[in-house]
């Protein structure tokens, strides 16, 4: 027998909610088998049983709400006795808003006297040389000292002086007022999905809390085209290359030699996970959703091209598993379909950079002295700059570039010590 927890199925995950079960109890189940339909704050998931056996017992009811590592059901192995019927766990209580250690914070806040407000400065004494009269005078009529050209010894303002700008002050026509603009028709208010609502705190956060940098370099990519199309011409259509295949695999290779773009900011240490784990950003109906494929430096490409399909596929679906939400440690977001030629994507904590690649393009290059069209593509990378800095960032480009300049090494990868470019 063994409970069935509510999954951790994205880093910033706290809870799921059971939309239904896709089992009854008594049914049996087998290993990989679906057994309840879970929401996120992004995607539905399919929870699948871990092993063979019999649904014996489901703990929530469906539209509940659950914290993640709460048991949901019981799972009997074949021919193991049900378990006695219990009491369904209770959800633990949340905190309200504004209550607990935050609302002490901001009672220390509230308490602690307010900074002593700096004394005004005085204005400099005899910035402006003028005659007291003209000063009074200039006062009274609101018009600045520094606005009058002084006729008296020295440039010294007299009341003559600004006597003649008033005169020229009421002189001036009066300013025509702007026309009033006419009321905005009436709009209309959506609310937030909870992806929507989900993908702002999180963006959010990461702009204010994250110190973005952005390095951009131009490729060419007629040698790494030329390479598809033949690697194409041989592949079935589940494992056929796309360009952001490509940029994929030159991603994870170029990550082994910069670990420092693999890696996350934890207060005092930096840390560097044990694989290369990319998440690609795909456009779903609600937003935007980033499965991730795992151990990417150790696959060839056509592994990748065919996980990727699946992945992309699962996502659009609604149909993506937990495992297929977790680990990531490097982004790619790739708008080039769309016809986007460059872009600067947001950081997706806790990872510490973000690659954005455009449409490759048929562009005029200057080589050898003489203008020739090459296809580029511009790729940008926004990182971190408490892990990282601009010249490795650079590297790290540079490393991808040479990669989709070079792609024979995409498709057979050369030891670190035996490479010569």
């Amino acid at each position: 027998m063994a409970e069935v927890i509510m999954p951790k199925m994205g880093d910033a995950m706290t809870e799921g909610k059971v939309l239904r079960w896709l089992k009854q109890p008594g049914d049996p189940v087998r290993k990989g088998e679906p057994i309840a339909e879970i929401e996120t704050d992004k995607v539905n998931v399919e929870l699948e049983a871990e092993w063979d056996g019999v649904l014996s017992r489901v703990l929530v009811a469906p539209g509940s709400a659950v914290p993640v590592g709460a048991p949901i059901a019981i799972l009997t192995r074949p021919g193991e006795a049900a378990p006695a019927a219990e009491a369904p766990p209770s959800r633990a209580p949340e905190t309200p808003a504004g209550t607990g250690a935050p609302a002490a914070a901001a009672t220390a806040q509230a308490a602690a006297p307010p900074p002593a407000s700096a004394p005004p400065a005085a204005p400099p004494a005899g910035a402006v040389r003028a005659s007291p009269l003209a000063r009074r005078l200039a006062a009274e009529h609101g018009i600045p000292l520094e606005t009058i050209r002084g006729s008296g010894p020295e440039g010294r303002i007299t009341k003559e002086d600004v006597e003649a700008a008033i005169a020229a002050r009421a002189a001036r026509p009066a300013p025509t007022p702007a026309p009033a603009m006419p009321p905005a028709a009436a709009g209309r208010e959506v609310p937030l999905s909870r992806m929507r609502a989900t993908i702002a705190r999180r963006m959010t956060e990461s702009k204010q809390q994250v110190p973005h940098f952005y390095v951009t370099m131009a490729i060419a990519m007629d040698a790494a085209l030329d390479l598809r199309r033949q690697l194409n011409d041989r592949l079935p259509e589940a494992a056929k290359v796309t360009v952001n295949d490509l940029v994929v695999r030159a991603a994870a290779l170029a990550l082994r030699r910069y670990p420092n773009l693999n890696a996350s900011f934890a207060g005092d240490v930096i840390r560097h996970p044990a694989a290369v784990n990319i998440s690609i950003a795909v456009p779903v109906a609600e937003g935007l959703v980033s499965p991730v494929l795992h151990d990417v430096d150790r696959k060839p490409l056509w592994v990748i091209a065919h996980e990727s399909k699946a992945l992309i596929e699962r996502a659009r679906a609604g149909h993506l598993r937990p495992d297929d939400l977790v680990g990531g440690t490097f982004t790619v977001s790739n708008l080039g379909p769309y016809g986007v030629e460059a872009f600067a994507a947001i950081v997706n904590p806790p990872q510490a950079a973000i690659l954005a690649v455009g449409a490759a393009t048929p562009t005029p290059v200057v080589r050898d002295g003489t203008v020739q069209v090459a296809t580029v593509m511009h790729a940008t990378l926004s990182a971190d700059h408490r892990v990282t800095d601009g010249a490795e960032a650079a590297q790290f480009l540079g490393e991808i570039r040479r990669l989709l300049e070079a792609p024979v090494w995409l498709v057979t990868e050369i030891p670190e010590g035996e490479r010569t470019g």
